[in-house]
């Protein structure tokens, strides 16, 4: 019973001692510098995906050369 009453006393006074004020603050958001932000972005990404599809047409190429290279002389690759 004693620490029943020792933990309520602790949270009253702690519920009487809190500083309770509410206040209201507004967020104010700038949209300009969401839209602009966003829009790095998007561009980085298709920077990004043009520069994969320049390597993926490179490999292509690289891999039919190699492929007509060996439809061509397969004997080449026997040593």
């Amino acid at each position: 019973m004693k620490k029943l009453f020792a933990v309520v006393t602790i949270s009253g006074f702690m519920f009487a001692c809190n500083n309770i004020e509410t206040t209201s603050e507004t967020v104010s958001s700038d949209s300009s510098i969401t839209d602009s932000a966003a829009q790095n972005v998007l561009d980085t990404t298709k920077k990004m995906v043009n520069e994969a599809k320049v390597l993926v047409d490179s490999a292509k190429s690289k891999m039919e050369k190699a492929l007509d290279k060996v439809k061509g002389n397969p004997d080449t690759l026997k040593k």
